[in-house]
């Protein structure tokens, strides 16, 4: 039954009714009809697929040789002042530091400083100012600045690029034509993924009703960009990919690749970034990771580098978890320990052939860079290990402008530092044999021979540590033991990208499903490099990363904060549902009903409850 209070509001609100419902057939809510030219989303017709940029040859007395020539010989004739960018005023560091050639350290091709934590908290402060602006911009507006950035690195700018990626990072010239090729693919495809996702509808089933929509918004606050050395690729798409979805950016470029990141910024100042929603902020590691990670206005960090500083920065957040306006997005791509794994039933030659790119190309030191080779038995002595040490023996080491070099040397001294640690617990270690190479020396340049070792535990350091160097480690298993061997691998490398070698169909589905979650990517027949953007997105889990498939629309989603927005052209006017109507009717029958000695009863009953006077 219902009680008399309810029915009270429920007779009241049928006299209101009426007259509400006269109001909207009057005309007074009008102004609620469907809206016809709304502006607060956008829609994108989707033009031609767009296709990866193509690798330029640099065959003797091409055109393209002859403008890196050019651009080569512009930079080492003289040392390029970097300076400190923030909100559009450059900015000049009180203590100067060099940037220099990795293959002939006597050689800097760039001067350039560390910001200050008072600058760091300037450029914060200058950040969010920004992004407040820049996230009103419209996503069109946005896309067209992409898109002329994509034009000038391939065209205007595309050989000093290459040039300072080849000098300062020690890149051969297909390493660094890759590199900057995939740089101006992350330019131009990660607008065909936003207008993808602008695109977007929910479901909106009663179009005579209301239209739902989604609105791309960036994230309030500042997100802090912390690039490696060994892409300039990454390096831009960590800073720019979080300004194309309405962000405002620290980048802390690494000072290894200082030079290269620079043309890159002043490229995307030229296509119309705004001041202010790129800053760049060279600075201290630990300095500038306190400094961000402190302020209340962390929006998130977009991070490549080793798994133990992702870690870091983890702890950090977590440490001042309480103080942000947002939770902050943590984005990381830590490498890993990537491997290639051969079955029996392999192409011999296929398999050393993609080992050695993988391994040793630009020293091993890309984040997909293959530091373990499994093989069978019944394949090692007699068809891979003659060729894969052969070879290994003969690679050129050099200088990076030679067009011979296949690879060049390591980075810097820190890199050489550790690598030379490693080499030491190879020699000493029972369970390991250097089979080729393991030599360095550190007179000229940072130099590093490539090197392949025989490793007989797949619990040694080797087997599980992501070494970063040109050092490959090789275990031979016992045909009889492939299920177990596998289950190792599974169990101890966690890595980017692994690659398996079979044509046996079986065993590739086997294999896919062995390997399912310790890597981001399985490569079948393929080397553990060169994934493209938009065709092999890239990232891992677990300890080795966040997982979120760079250049891939899922890179995209996570520098949004979608607003959803609901327009309704029918409004609610009865605050009751038809169930409350018929109980209502239901009880005014009942009360009719009733004999009139129950009316006397409740009369007798208000009189009771009346106060005595």
């Amino acid at each position: 039954m219902m009680s008399r209070v309810a029915h009270g509001i429920v007779s009241n609100m049928r006299s209101i009714l009426p007259k509400l419902e006269a109001s909207i057939k009057g005309g007074s809510l009008k102004s609620l009809n469907r809206s016809k030219n709304t502006q607060l989303t956008e829609h994108f017709e989707l033009e031609e697929p767009v296709v990866n940029e193509a690798l330029l040859q640099y065959e003797p007395g091409s055109e393209e040789r002859v403008e890196l020539e050019i651009a080569l010989l512009r930079i080492l004739n003289r040392v390029e002042h970097v300076p400190i960018v923030i909100g559009g005023q450059e900015l000049t560091a009180s203590e100067e530091l060099q940037q220099v050639l990795p293959y002939n350290i006597g050689q800097p091709i760039a001067r350039y400083g560390h910001a200050r934590r008072v600058q760091i908290q300037k450029a914060i402060t200058k950040a969010v100012k920004a992004q407040e602006r820049w996230d009103k911009t419209k996503l069109s507006d946005r896309i067209k600045i992409w898109e002329k950035a994509a034009e000038l690195i391939a065209g205007k700018h595309r050989f000093d690029i290459i040039a300072a990626t080849m000098l300062g990072q020690g890149k051969t010239i297909r390493q660094a034509e890759m590199d900057v090729a995939e740089l101006v693919d992350f330019m131009r495809i990660n607008p065909v993924f936003l207008r993808d996702l602008a695109n977007y509808e929910p479901i909106n089933d009663s179009s005579q009703s209301c239209k739902n929509t989604m609105r791309l918004r960036g994230l309030t606050g500042f997100v802090a960009a912390i690039s490696p050395f060994n892409f300039t690729s990454i390096a831009g798409n960590l800073a720019y990919t979080p300004a194309l979805m309405g962000n405002a950016v620290l980048w802390k470029p690494s000072d290894s690749a200082i030079l290269s990141n620079w043309f890159v910024f002043k490229a995307l100042r030229e296509a119309g970034v705004p001041e202010g929603v790129v800053n760049f902020v060279p600075a201290e590691e630990t300095t500038f990771a306190t400094t961000v990670t402190q302020h209340e206005k962390l929006a998130g960090i977009n991070f490549t580098g080793t798994s133990a500083v992702l870690k870091l920065l983890w702890q950090l957040v977590a440490q001042n978890i309480n103080s942000y306006e947002n939770y902050p997005r943590l984005v990381g791509e830590g490498g890993g320990k990537n491997f290639h794994f051969v079955h029996p039933s392999a192409d011999p030659e296929t398999a050393v052939a993609c080992t050695i790119r993988a391994a040793f190309e630009y020293a091993g030191q890309k984040c997909s860079s293959c530091s373990m080779l499994y093989v069978p038995e019944s394949l090692w002595a007699d068809r891979i290990q003659e060729p894969l040490l052969k070879i290994t023996s003969s690679l050129f080491v050099g200088k990076a402008t030679h067009s011979d070099c296949f690879c060049s040397a390591v980075i810097n001294r820190r890199a050489y530092e550790r690598i030379y640690m490693w080499l030491k617990y190879i020699s000493q270690c029972p369970k390991c044999q250097i089979l080729t190479g393991g030599r360095c020396e550190k007179m000229r340049g940072y130099f590093v021979e490539p090197t392949v070792v025989h490793v007989q535990d797949l619990d040694n350091l080797i087997c599980r540590q992501e070494l970063l160097a040109p050092i490959l480690g090789v275990y031979v298993y016992p045909d009889d033991k492939l299920k177990e061997t596998m289950e190792k691998v599974s169990e101890v490398n966690h890595g980017l990208i692994g690659s398996i070698f079979a044509r046996d169909e079986g065993f590739v589905q086997e294999a896919c499903e062995a390997f399912r979650f310790n890597v981001g990517s399985l490569n079948v027949n393929d080397k553990s490099t060169g994934a493209m953007v938009g065709q092999q997105p890239f990232g891992a889990g677990h300890v080795t990363g966040t997982s979120d498939k760079l250049g891939s629309p899922h890179a995209l989603l996570r520098w949004t904060s979608p607003q959803l927005i609901k327009e309704s052209y029918k409004p609610h006017v009865n605050i009751y549902y038809p169930y409350m109507q018929a109980i209502e009717e239901a009880q005014e029958e009942s009360n009719l009903e009733a004999p009139e000695k129950e009316g006397l009863s409740n009369e007798a009953s208000s009189e009771e409850d009346k106060p005595i006077s």
